[in-house]
């Protein structure tokens, strides 16, 4: 939805004068700005900056090739990288049109123009772009934040800037979600936007050391303290001192170690094993876990005293598969990263039944399982984009690209349409296998409930009540 008094600034570039029309006509509700060459689309990108361009990519003087379309586009995206560009093309040129997305252009669609599928598609392009504005207006570029995480989405955004404001400070957080969705990438951003970041940063797993090492290896031992004790060594905690601990699957912490964790969150001294005096130590503590602390409080499985000292500030971190295109955006990342790891030139992106399989598929690995996939298939793909056969999810992808078509698979096509409705189904089924009810789905998605009831509807999808 736009605010009020925003304006909204499209740029059609077609050298057909009566589709421009049409299409200006069209969006009578924004301001519409018109080129028919790329270096007049160019000119008004530097001078009027465009959230949207709908994009013919046969422009003068190449009109029946596609040179000077995929020149706009990188001249664009050169002078306004947060512009959102739509490609328009012929249901033949979809090769073409996945190389303009590979170039960066966000999304494409066919000619003759779906009047309802360009108005959702142009809107979500323009509230994706205000959003990105609002992220580099607040000096809060997502990827700065967070390193390696990529994303268009606002609870995400959201949990960055509460990671923001909660590393200028000293209050112990928890992270929470499920495996692989990136809590340590979240707790070093704590740790990097915090007055300690030029200081260690300590991390210990809870789950993966022995019940009876975990002791000695948090708070150290003397010699002597048992077999093998041949020397004096420090735990992790005093080896933190001056940074900030992170004690990842804390909900694997033996009952006896949780109370002498809380003796030291408390008093922020501790004792080697072996020994009975006290050493002081200043460390910011982040924690971590994949558990329901609740219930575990509940069940008599954890300390409720530990758990309201840990969590001052809890951070709960969405699944990849409620987090929509961030999808896409994550795996274009992770490609593009073994890519230049490993001088895969030959690489050209993903086909389009790649894509939608990604969108399809629920990753219950989350973002760990994403990178891992990706990584496997674009070393052992011999083709030049990778497919939803490099990843083994063929089943998902619904149908088969024409890419995949010219490899010599079978024939059939696949479009974003296709592969939005799979995302979307995804999901909202998602949503309401954790919601309570349609309200809190709909909290879940951010849109309101009768639009939930729509697209359940739409996608005859069983309601909960």
């Amino acid at each position: 939805m736009t605010n009020p008094g925003e304006t909204r600034k499209l740029l059609i570039v077609e050298d057909d004068l009566g589709l421009t029309k049409q299409l200006k006509w069209h969006f009578t509700d924004m301001e519409v700005l018109t080129a028919a060459t790329a270096d007049e689309a160019i000119a008004l990108v530097k001078s009027e900056r465009p959230a949207v361009v709908l994009q013919d990519l046969g422009l003068p003087p190449d009109s029946e090739g596609v040179s000077e379309g995929f020149r706009c586009i990188q001249a664009i995206l050169d002078i306004h990288p947060n512009c959102k560009i739509l490609v328009m093309t012929g249901r033949s040129e979809e090769a073409n049109a996945l190389r303009a997305m590979n170039l960066g252009a966000t999304d494409f669609f066919h000619k003759p123009v779906d009047p309802d599928m360009l108005d959702l598609i142009v809107d979500r392009s323009f509230k994706t772009y205000r959003l990105r504005e609002l992220n580099r207006i607040d000096n809060l570029v997502v990827d700065d934040l967070v390193g390696e995480i990529r994303t268009q989405s606002p609870e995400v955004v959201r949990i960055c800037r509460s990671v923001k404001k909660l590393a200028g400070t000293e209050i112990t957080c928890t992270l929470m979600g499920e495996s692989g969705v990136g809590k340590d990438v979240f707790a070093n951003a704590i740790h990097r936007h915090s007055r300690r970041s030029d200081q260690r940063f300590q991390a210990i797993n809870c789950a993966a050391i022995p019940e009876n090492l975990i002791e000695s290896e948090l708070f150290g031992y003397e010699k002597g303290a048992f077999t093998g004790a041949a020397k004096q060594t420090p735990g992790k905690i005093e080896c933190a001192n001056g940074g900030t601990l992170f004690l990842d699957e804390i909900g694997d912490m033996p009952m006896l170690l949780q109370t002498k964790l809380l003796r030291f969150l408390q008093q922020r001294t501790i004792q080697r094993v072996g020994s009975t005096k006290d050493i002081p130590v200043d460390i910011r503590v982040v924690c971590a876990t994949n558990k329901d602390l609740k219930a575990m409080v509940a069940e008599g499985t954890f300390r409720e005293d530990l758990f309201y000292r840990i969590c001052e500030f809890e951070i709960r971190i969405p699944p990849l598969r409620a987090r929509g295109e961030d999808k896409l955006l994550l795996a274009d990342y992770f490609l593009n990263e073994t890519i230049k790891a490993y001088g895969l030139t030959h690489l050209n992106g993903f086909s389009g039944s790649a894509r939608a399989a990604i969108l399809a598929h629920d990753w219950p690995g989350n973002v760990r399982e994403l990178e891992s996939k990706i990584k496997t298939a674009a070393v052992m793909s011999d083709n030049e984009m990778v497919t939803a056969e490099d990843m083994n999810l063929t089943e998902l992808a619904g149908c088969i690209d024409p890419y995949d078509q010219h490899m010599g698979m079978a024939p059939g096509t696949v479009t974003l349409r296709d592969a939005r409705k799979l995302a979307e189904v995804s999901a909202i089924k998602s949503a309401l296998d954790v919601a309570a009810n349609i309200t809190e789905a709909a909290r879940i998605l951010k849109v309101s409930r009768p639009t939930l009831y729509d697209m359940m509807t739409k996608y005859e999808l069983e309601q909960k009540t």
